[in-house]
């Protein structure tokens, strides 16, 4: 069969749809995906999107007769239409032969804004089978922590997380009581005109992302993926970025050739381009309008500010000479501010209350009221260097996948609990206080040396060039006590830096990191041979080699992206 379909790959065929498919072989593709013409009378260059009903019906069915006829028996159709032919289409289908998995609706903001009916925000999105038992899904390539794991920590878990809801909403930070972060909802973002994924040549670009959790959810490396309706070409581009055979057909020749060089600039293994968590590319829209100093505050906010004077009592009776920042960071002092606030009879959530305290000393008002915060946390560089790593990866995950700031992090008990559990992860056996504080302190010296960054003496530089020893083999017995800097990567993903840290002392950092290497869980989507290179090495002034080593491999992030981003 792939001999037979040799003539078709890799390319965009010029020509009708219904056409090219009937020369398709039958029985000889894994996926299809389709974003037809809404018949909405959008402006295509060579096509009339504005048929009567029964004709759009009748030719809908045509072609979709002959992506039934070439799918494999466990092949998979994914069709994206709009409101105006949603149910008409699923009832074709249907009598076609096609069997609905999901109903799925892709949630984005920025629609075309309309003044005599409600905005457009949505796409729906058919997931239909050839076979209703026999098929291809990949859940761990889509899955999601599950409540019980982001939420209640609860051992009975499926370490592997559940599948995510058929709802896929772009902007969850703005919705107060719904979309929360730890529930189970895909965020993808449209691409809009400003995008730097914006191709330029056609208005309706789906996503990378969008294609490519379907496409890796729905086939194997080496399947045949189509697209009827090729388009901006993002269905061929994605699939092989991801290592898939493609080919497509488009009616418009300048699609077909602007597609065909977009395809061509595509490397196998690429990233996909997009945001594969929205929430860290994009702050709420309220974390903007207050760093532009909103002016009217929420309804909270106004009843949190008619209680300042309660709210100053419950900090000045628990703090116990401590800072804002320990008593939100310290669960057992902010359990005492909570319990404070509760009998004063305080409105707000747990959250509510500690954000609105760092509002209050922001303002200065509790310096006005004479609260003095004398005591200091003792907490120093060296007693924090063996775990500092593991509060480094748990802040950068849980920011992008809740696309907050520490100060946000920490301000709300059910996120804070879950940067815990991920910083044990890594390394176990430190206090909530230890991990939280090991954050903050890394934070404000990390904006101090990144303002004074300079280039690091080459013998820093060459840590990249040394050998890479498997932790399956590592002897710790050989490695000194001596300050230096380190890298981990993976055998199968020798491309990417796992993680690039500096240490006072590499022999226990690195006895640590061997040890919990069992159970942290490093890619989150499975066990690898994980391998490992470092340099003894001063360290003249703190952060500095480590955060030049980062620069120089990944473009100025702060760390690597395989941990900070969740598959």
């Amino acid at each position: 069969m792939q001999t037979e379909l040799e003539p078709f790959l890799g390319k965009i065929h010029h020509g009708d749809c219904i056409e090219c498919l009937g020369k398709v072989p039958s029985n000889s593709v894994d996926l299809v995906f389709a974003d037809p013409p809404f018949n909405i009378g959008y402006q295509y260059d060579v096509y009339e999107d504005q048929l009567e009903d029964s004709k759009y019906l009748n030719w809908s069915a045509e072609w979709m007769k002959e992506v039934h006829r070439i799918l494999d028996r466990k092949g998979a159709f994914w069709l994206a239409i709009g409101d105006e032919y949603a149910a008409e289409l699923k009832v074709e289908a249907k009598k076609i032969g096609f069997h609905m998995r999901n109903w799925v609706v892709w949630y984005y903001t920025f629609g075309v804004h309309c003044h005599s009916k409600f905005t457009r925000s949505h796409v729906h999105l058919f997931y239909f089978l050839k076979h209703p038992k026999e098929f291809t899904f990949h859940f761990p390539q889509v899955a999601v922590p599950s409540a019980r794991q982001l939420v209640y920590n609860d051992k009975r878990a499926n370490p592997e997380g559940r599948s995510p809801d058929d709802t896929w909403i772009l902007r969850p930070q703005d919705c107060i009581d719904g979309f929360q972060a730890d529930e189970d909802t895909w965020y993808l973002p449209r691409v809009a005109g400003t995008f730097k994924e914006r191709a330029g040549f056609h208005g309706c670009q789906m996503p990378e992302q969008l294609l490519g959790r379907i496409i890796e959810a729905c086939t194997n490396v080496g399947d045949v993926v189509v697209d009827p309706f090729s388009g901006s070409a993002t269905t061929l581009t994605v699939a092989k970025k991801l290592g898939r055979k493609f080919f497509g057909f488009e009616l418009s020749k300048d699609y077909v050739d602007r597609g065909t060089q977009r395809i061509k600039n595509a490397v196998e293994n690429d990233q996909l381009e997009g945001a594969e968590q929205p929430r860290a590319s994009a702050p709420g829209t309220y974390a903007h309008l207050t760093k532009t100093r909103l002016q009217e505050p929420t309804l909270i906010e106004t009843e949190l500010n008619r209680e300042a004077t309660g709210l100053v009592e419950a900090f000045v009776n628990t703090h116990r000479g401590f800072s804002v920042d320990r008593i939100i960071a310290d669960p057992i002092l902010n359990e005492d501010f909570q319990t404070h606030c509760e009998r004063l009879s305080i409105p707000g959530s747990e959250s509510d209350r500690n954000r609105f305290l760092f509002r209050m000393r922001k303002s200065g008002r509790l310096k006005r009221a004479g609260v003095l915060t004398t005591v200091r946390t003792d907490l120093g560089w060296q007693q924090i260097d063996e775990f500092l790593h593991a509060s480094e990866i748990a802040w950068n995950r849980i920011s992008h996948l809740y696309s907050a700031s520490l100060d946000d992090i920490f301000c709300d008990p059910r996120i804070a609990r879950e940067f815990d559990r991920i910083a044990s992860q890594f390394m176990p056996g430190r206090s909530s206080l230890e991990y939280r504080w090991s954050a903050l302190k890394l934070r404000k010296e990390t904006g101090v040396r990144r303002k004074n960054l300079r280039n690091v003496a080459p013998a820093v530089e060459s840590l990249l060039k040394q050998k890479k020893i498997s932790f399956k083999n590592f002897d710790i017995e050989k490695i000194r006590q001596a300050a230096g800097v380190y890298a981990v990567k993976s055998e199968s993903e020798l491309s990417k830096y796992l993680y690039i840290g500096e240490t006072h002392d590499l022999n226990k950092r690195l006895a640590g990191l061997v040890s919990a290497a069992g159970v942290a869980p490093w890619y989150d989507y499975g066990k690898l041979d994980l391998q490992l290179q470092f340099l003894p090495v001063p360290i003249t002034t703190r952060l500095t080699n480590q955060l030049t080593l980062l620069q120089k491999t990944q473009g100025s992030h702060w760390n690597c992206k395989a941990l900070t981003m969740s598959k």
